[in-house]
């Protein structure tokens, strides 16, 4: 009787129009397809994501308003977990099991993201250029886990070779907070440092909401570290650089990834934040304004949020917006994990706001292999190097 009645809901699906695939495939319907986010967008990394879910809802409305794909509009669920773990676990659990989405992007945090998977993961959910590059999302049974950019670890090395090679640096030191995020940097610039055949300073850890740093900076200084490899929050970042500043250590270079990569960091008044280095995965598009596509971008974001600026959060919403809508396209009318699996997998295009190619492949879930090594100068982040740590491969 149960299989009876089982067959004859199906058959209706069928006849108003579903395919099988549709009607039985978690977060899609023959009239659209759930995605979700959880993010901070009130605790200490706002800044890289309020603008990159502004940014990602832009290229998702428009595709909405042309019509969708195959049919399909994206209806798009985002949550603010404050970059804290309970609230991130509640968030991931509604978006799993309530709103029932098909895939995500824009999670931020590294150890929101592995706690996270471990509920998307058996619902086969797909977690797209998430914002975090750590090393540790893609380690083990990747197959629904997919980064935009660059590790961290890979970034943060590159950062140390830049700084010894151009600035004669000899010792290396850390300032982070102990989660998976900081611990991945903490060990890069450790790794670095050995490699290089430098020595290892010392390193002090912080909780996300610290704000006084005079203890660990006197305790860096007496170690004489030449660059400060940083995992800290976007305020607490200006914060460290202004407060060694104020203790008079102006020698020491402080070098952060691309959690640090953020205009909010550069645009201090009175240059105090001058001199600080970021190696991250993408470039400023500022410096490209006279790109046709990038103006066009650029205006189109402006215009939609009332005159407002994009920056470095803007770039990386639209580049995982992008990444979705085009493997989104390419998995064709037939929607399921496996189908959407194969598209970003065979992904390939230029990401022309963040200037990098975005590859992906069965064996290569990360997007992207480039590393951008900035400076601050005069409250702008200026593009001193691009490194490539494939090429030789």
């Amino acid at each position: 009787m149960k299989k009876t009645f089982a067959q004859s809901v199906l058959a209706l699906g069928l006849a108003a129009g579903l395919s099988s695939a549709a009607y039985a495939q978690q977060g899609v319907t023959d009239t659209e397809i759930v995605i979700g986010s959880n993010g901070d967008l009130s605790g200490i990394f706002a800044p890289f994501n309020v603008q990159a879910i502004k940014a990602a809802r832009m290229l998702i409305d428009d595709v909405n308003e042309k019509g969708g794909i195959h049919g399909r509009k994206i209806r798009f669920v985002v949550e603010d977990h404050s970059y804290q773990m309970p609230k991130a676990m509640a968030n991931f659990n509604k978006l799993v099991n309530s709103d029932e989405v098909f895939a995500m992007i824009l999670n931020l945090g590294t150890p929101m993201n592995l706690a996270g998977f471990q509920l998307a993961k058996p619902k086969q959910i797909a977690n797209i250029a998430p914002l975090t590059t750590a090393r540790q999302l893609l380690e083990g049974d990747a197959t629904y886990s997919y980064t935009g950019f660059s590790s961290y670890y890979d970034q943060i090395k590159n950062g140390v070779d830049y700084l010894v090679d151009k600035k004669g640096a000899e010792v290396i030191c850390s300032m982070y907070i102990p989660s998976e995020f900081g611990k991945e940097i903490h060990g890069g610039a450790v790794d670095s440092a050995k490699e290089l055949g430098k020595k290892w300073g010392s390193e002090t850890t912080h909780k996300p909401d610290e704000s006084d740093f005079v203890g660990a900076l006197t305790k860096l200084k007496e170690a004489e570290c030449d660059v400060i490899a940083t995992a800290l929050g976007v305020r607490q970042t200006i914060v460290a650089v202004a407060t060694a500043k104020k203790l008079g250590w102006d020698d020491v270079a402080f070098l952060g990834s691309s959690a640090a990569f953020h205009e909010a960091i550069a645009a201090q008044p009175g240059g105090i934040t001058d001199g600080y280095y970021a190696a991250a995965g993408w470039a400023d598009y500022k410096p490209r304004m006279d790109d046709p596509k990038v103006k066009a971008w650029y205006d189109a974001y402006k215009a939609k949020y009332d005159g407002e600026v994009p920056g470095m959060a803007a770039i990386l919403g639209t580049g995982a917006a992008e990444t979705l809508i085009i493997a989104l396209e390419a998995a064709g009318p037939d929607l399921t994990p496996d189908s959407f699996q194969k598209a970003m997998e065979s992904l390939k295009f230029k990401d022309v706001i963040g200037d990098a190619e975005i590859t992906f492949g069965p064996d290569d879930h990360q997007g992207g292999d480039l590393i951008v090594i900035s400076v601050v100068e005069d409250g702008v982040f200026k593009e001193v190097e691009r490194r490539d740590p494939t090429a030789s491969n």
